[in-house]
């Protein structure tokens, strides 16, 4: 595996006689992490409305958004804004300057105007190359800021539209550097987020041409919008699926103690900007996740986990604690000591997070304690005997699909000891029996059914365990009472031959032409 890169993450599931094999969620999860950004409300690409650098009469041409124009006159308008901005830039008489700021500051409203700008009337009008003359060096900040605020939006838009924006790309770069205003720098960043946001190609673009360590740079003061946007850029621009820019990143000067800072004392917007960068750094590099393990992350992600109520800071930072348990073994090892301030702490927040009504939190929740539960008998001990264990037992038989597959792993995980090798776990009788009493086999019985191979793999494990590991040969019994023959007959015939030769070979041992005949 080269030096960074991830391609699974630690979690060890139950597993019979198809021996242990590790899951691959984290690098996947790190890529198609986008949808869930849209299902928390933060967007992967970001129209910028209106900029705390505008005066009164800028506030009032915002505030102009709500009237619902039509998109035809709102591109006709757009293309007339573009033929006065080629009027402006080529205009050399007294007043050039203003009339060049007010052009860039017209084509800048009609483009902040609607939640579906006109960017296809502005590029096909001609305005990118304008956009870019208007970014050279030398340039007052005021003509800066409206020239990258255009170039903002037009990157918002479609794949084809963003890919427009190639040829600014360079001096978008070069004003991030320390010698652009703030006001300037930012926009730029935003732009550049926008850029990096649409997808592989883009990002690939931008890290070629060095924008990840001027970025970077910007996220190191203590506060302020500019290390926000900073971070939202970064977190788009390292998001994979190759680790590089994620161990380049973690390797920037004070970008470690950066992080720890705003994770510590920052807002709860600024904290979820970085939040997400240390989801990608986490997912991605085992450069950074063992950099961050070595740090107070763990400590200061489960302080933000506890004290917030927000749901756009809750998700990545559980995410974050997830992919930093599960990338490296060290840390339940070490770390998460049974007995310890800190391993009480995680239990008790992750227990706040599968009370939540958010189905996000409660997936991954149980995704952090499936891999606590398959490190040592100490820690199966400490989730079962924790609040966690009615919740999950009540969430395999009441919630959705995906989050019970995930708690299926947690219970899965409590009832077998580590063990070497391929052959069949050690069981943990007293947890088998004790969740097998409270009534956790329906729930297993059900994965079985289900069209998810992994999930139904997972049911067919715990089902081994109950037929092998049950006193007095009440396994089969019980598996029998809840319908079970019919659950494991369906894989008769089944195209997977993992699944089928696994039902069969339970079926054949354990309810074969013998059984039933000593009663």
């Amino acid at each position: 595996m080269a030096e960074g890169g991830l391609t699974s993450h630690r979690r060890d599931p139950i597993k019979s006689s198809v021996g242990n094999v590790a899951a691959h969620r984290r690098r996947q999860n790190a890529v198609e992490v986008g949808k869930e950004r849209r299902e928390s409300l933060v967007r992967a690409k970001r129209l910028c409305r209106v900029s705390s650098s505008c005066d009164d009469s800028d506030v009032c041409i915002e505030n102009d958004m709500i009237i619902d124009e039509e998109q035809s006159i709102l591109e006709a308008q757009t293309s007339s804004a573009v033929e006065e901005l080629k009027s402006a830039v080529s205009f050399q008489g007294k007043g050039a300057m203003q009339k060049l700021v007010g052009a860039l500051r017209e084509m800048r409203r009609l483009l902040s105007k609607s939640e579906f700008p006109p960017v296809e009337a502005a590029i096909k009008a001609g305005a990118i190359p304008l956009l870019v003359q208007c970014l050279s060096f030398g340039s007052p900040d005021e003509q800066l800021l409206e020239a990258a605020w255009c170039l903002t939006n037009i990157a918002a838009g479609k794949p084809e539209e963003t890919k427009a924006l190639l040829p600014a790309l360079p001096l978008l770069i070069a004003h991030l550097g320390e010698k652009s205003s703030s006001p300037v720098a930012e926009q730029c960043a935003w732009a550049l987020g926008n850029v990096a946001g649409e997808g592989e190609e883009l990002r690939s673009v931008l890290l070629c041409q060095g924008a990840l360590p001027p970025l970077a740079r910007m996220m190191l003061p203590n506060k302020g919008s500019t290390v926000r946007t900073a971070a939202w850029a970064l977190s788009n621009l390292i998001k994979g699926p190759d680790h590089k820019a994620a161990t380049e990143l973690i390797r920037v000067d004070g970008v470690v103690d950066a992080i720890l800072r705003h994770l510590r004392k920052a807002d709860e917007e600024l904290a979820t900007e970085v939040a997400w960068v240390v989801v990608y750094l986490s997912a991605l590099s085992n450069v950074a996740t063992s950099m961050l393990v070595k740090s107070d992350a763990i400590q200061l992600l489960v302080q933000r986990l506890a004290s917030s109520n927000s749901l756009q800071l809750l998700i990545p930072v559980l995410r974050s604690l997830g992919n930093v348990i599960a990338g490296d073994s060290h840390t339940i090892v070490a770390v998460l000591l049974p007995g310890c301030e800190i391993t009480d702490n995680v239990i008790e927040v992750l227990v706040k997070c599968l009370k939540s009504e958010h189905r996000v939190l409660k997936k991954e929740a149980a995704w952090v304690l499936s891999n606590i539960a398959a490190g040592s008998v100490e820690h199966k001990q400490l989730i079962y005997s924790s609040e966690a264990a009615p919740i999950l037992l009540r969430l395999l038989s009441t919630a959705p699909f995906d989050i019970r597959k995930e708690v299926a792993y947690v219970l899965g995980n409590l009832c077998v000891a580590p063990t070497e090798g391929d052959g069949k776990p050690n069981l943990i009788s007293e947890h088998l029996v004790s969740l097998v009493g409270r009534g956790c086999l329906p729930g297993f019985i059900d994965l079985v059914r289900s069209a998810d191979t992994e999930a139904a793999r997972l049911g067919l494990q715990f089902m081994e365990l109950v037929l092998r590991g049950m006193p007095n040969g009440e396994g089969p019994k019980l598996v029998e009472r809840e319908d079970g023959i019919e659950a494991m007959e369906r894989f008769q015939f089944h195209e997977n031959e993992d699944l089928r030769n696994m039902a069969n070979g339970l079926v054949d041992r354990y309810f074969g032409e013998d059984y039933g005949l000593d009663e």
